[in-house]
């Protein structure tokens, strides 16, 4: 299932490319394209979905878990098979309540699309997203059944320095406990709305995948505040087999192809090789090079996450050749990285215009004079600390052979891909030639073309960017799904409204209201990930803006950034932890790299403050 979803997403590109070939070119589009592209997400989702689970690929915040299977491994075994069986419950109700939808599309022979100009049958898709779930429900079991066999282990054979489980069993016990007699006691709507928002953040924080606590929550909500039980699992497989219907959540797995692909094909390196020759009698000029480089392959990956990896290989043992310290080389890779989630195309940009339901080109081009704000930013600050605080940067040596490894000749040449993708992606966005979706398949198919021409593409690592691109996707429109029904619940028990007039009668205003909210994300970004940090806070955070006055298009920016601050701070900083495992030298701690990020940490906030005070930077463009 997971080799045909992989195969599946990877035809996407070719599918739009041919549309909008046919419809340049030949003034013969391909008929019903939007549709077969709707239609062909949801169902390589969840084609998908048990293996990412299998893989453990569902994003989680596992601290705790993980602790605990160090010193109390019987009481985290127990959580996690609890989990496990909600998992299982959850892709039940969503197989069992999309039945009913197949069965009748198989009698009836249920048609979709236009008449006259293109139809076909759903119910093949339908059958996928049943037996998906299906499959996926079963896969939690089985990880359930797993469990149990670890928590009998644990009680016959406990290891030294492993204490008893019972008290982490009695705290849940006495959570769920609690959990039942504040629904006994009878709570009205918006108690409902404030009550799930804690059991959402108490799961999240206790291990639970975030798309499945959601999910969960959600329908607990919906049936609490409706007192239909059958209207969660309707609301559950309406979402499912609709909301990710839609032709516009192809620009999630055709950037991510695009940016992994770019990722083979080595133009990382050559965009730092040609920023280290232009800025070699700089001051911090690595240093500076390194945000350089991630500036420009930002604007072709949009993934903070792959600019981590990739520059740490590339940039770090640079630096640390010229005699830069190691906590700046590691610290200015991990802080510059976060440009490749602002400077478009940006993944989160993608995700909040998809929560936001703003239109994703304008959120790119609100997002360019930030991103090139931020990058200067950075590269101001490495060369006044070079200059004012040499002892934390370093980087005295000067390689004097660098200046003849490069020519404007050579670099022009290394550079040229990345001009051309550029160009094709952003200016075929902004000059009104494609949708972002079809910039997608177009910059995916460019970096296909790139990697080949290169000779940096095999069949063995092809395969691996299909597989890699399915996962990613599968996790964030898994995320997306659970924060739609998340969202729909909140909407039903009209908290947000009465958070809008809370925060208008405690006379905050936008900016006050933004001071919490910022306060917030960058407390969350300490233990999640930026797009889950984004699906729990927007729900309820998008209706607030909205109603002081605020624009969506510069919230969302501003969000972003302040977002992308938890990358680098303890004790999650996924950036940190990229940089740590793809450096591989027990030599320079995590501890090194969260103190050499610390600095881009202050830059971020005073970049923050600017873009909240000053909402024309954002606008510029709209």
């Amino acid at each position: 299932m997971n080799s045909v979803g992989t195969f599946w997403i990877f035809c996407l590109t070719f599918l739009v490319c041919a549309d909008v070939v046919g419809r340049y070119l030949l003034d013969a589009p391909i008929r019903g394209a939007a549709e077969m592209v709707g239609y062909s997400i949801v169902t390589a989702v969840f084609l998908q979905l048990a293996n990412t689970l299998h893989v453990g690929r569902f994003t989680r915040a596992d601290l705790l878990i993980l602790r605990l299977e160090q010193t109390r491994p019987a009481g985290a075994f127990t959580v996690d098979g609890i989990f496990n069986l909600l998992g299982a419950a959850v892709f039940t109700m969503i197989a069992w309540g999309t039945s009913p939808k197949f069965v009748h599309a198989w009698r009836t022979s249920e048609i979709t699309g236009t008449p006259g100009d293109f139809t076909f049958v759903i119910w093949p898709f339908l059958a996928v997203i049943v037996l998906g779930a299906a499959a996926t429900a079963v896969e939690f079991a089985t990880q359930f059944i797993r469990c149990a066999i670890r928590i009998v282990g644990a009680l016959r054979r406990p290891e030294p320095g492993h204490r008893p489980g019972w008290p982490v069993l009695t705290g849940f016990a006495a959570v769920l406990g609690a959990a039942a007699l504040v629904v006994a006691a009878g709570l009205t709507n918006i108690q409902v709305g404030l009550f799930t928002i804690v059991c959402l953040l108490v799961l999240i924080y206790a291990g639970m995948p975030i798309g499945v606590a959601m999910i969960a929550v959600g329908f607990a909500g919906i049936w609490l505040i409706r007192g239909d039980a059958d209207l969660g699992v309707r609301v559950l497989s309406r979402s499912s087999t609709e909301y990710l219907r839609s032709y516009f959540f192809g620009v999630v797995p055709l950037f991510v192809l695009m940016g992994l692909l770019v990722n083979v094909s080595d133009v990382g390196r050559d965009t730092f090789d040609v920023a280290r020759w232009l800025l070699r009698r700089i001051r911090g000029g690595l240093g500076i090079a390194t945000v350089a480089a991630n500036a420009i392959f930002a604007s072709i990956t949009g993934s903070s996450i792959a600019s981590a990896a990739v520059f740490t290989k590339i940039a770090t043992p640079e630096m640390l050749r010229h005699g830069y310290t190691p906590r700046f080389s590691v610290g200015v890779v991990a802080g510059s990285s976060v440009l490749g989630m602002l400077i478009p195309p940006s993944l989160l940009l993608i995700v909040y215009g998809f929560l936001a339901e703003e239109s994703v080109g304008h959120l790119f081009l609100a997002a360019i004079v930030p991103g090139i704000i931020l990058a200067a930013a950075m590269s101001l600050a490495i060369v006044l600390m070079a200059t004012l605080w040499p002892s934390f940067v370093g980087g005295t040596k000067i390689e004097e052979d660098a200046a003849s490894a490069e020519s404007v000749r050579s670099a022009a040449l290394k550079l040229a891909p990345i001009a051309l993708l550029v160009a094709l992606v952003l200016g075929g966005i902004y000059g009104g030639v494609f949708t972002p979706t079809e910039a997608g398949a177009a910059g995916a198919f460019g970096a296909l073309v790139i990697a080949i021409a290169r000779r940096k593409l095999t069949w063995r690592n092809l395969w691996a960017t299909m597989v890699e691109t399915g996962y990613v996707t599968v996790s964030i429109l898994f995320l997306l799904l659970g924060a739609r029904i998340f969202g729909q619940m909140l909407a039903m028990s009209n908290l947000p409204q009465q958070m809008s007039a809370l925060a208008v009668g405690a006379d905050l205003g936008l900016h006050g209201f933004l001071a919490v909210y910022i306060l917030l994300i960058v407390l969350l970004g300490t233990i999640l990930d930026s797009v889950s940090i984004m699906v729990i806070t927007l729900p309820f955070a998008l209706p607030v803006v909205q109603h002081l006055g605020g624009d969506l298009i510069w919230f969302g920016v501003v969000a972003v950034v302040a977002v992308e601050i938890g990358l680098l701070t303890p004790p999650f900083g996924i950036s940190c932890y990229v940089v740590k495992s793809t450096l591989d030298d027990s030599r320079i701690t995590l501890n090194q790299i969260f103190a050499g990020a610390a600095p881009f940490v202050v830059i971020m906030i005073l970049v923050v403050t600017l873009l909240v005070a000053v909402p024309e930077l954002s606008l510029l463009f709209k």
